[in-house]
């Protein structure tokens, strides 16, 4: 099987950060969270894209 020594490297990592927190998403997710409040980088938000309603009819079955 084909290896990427760079997605090898994220796994490690991704594994070693999760292991930290006991595998507990939402403590990962609050310690992301906090680096991100932490952060001075500036943050981009962009509005909902407008969604369309879509009619399906249904077929007339021939009987």
């Amino acid at each position: 099987m084909w290896n990427d020594e760079i997605v090898e490297e994220v796994r490690k990592h991704r594994e070693a950060y999760a292991s930290k927190f006991n595998f507990d998403l939402q403590a990962m997710y609050e310690d992301l969270k906090k680096a991100e409040r932490k952060s001075k980088h500036k943050k981009v938000s962009f509005k909902p894209k407008k969604t369309v309603k879509i009619e399906i009819k249904a077929r007339a079955t021939a009987r």
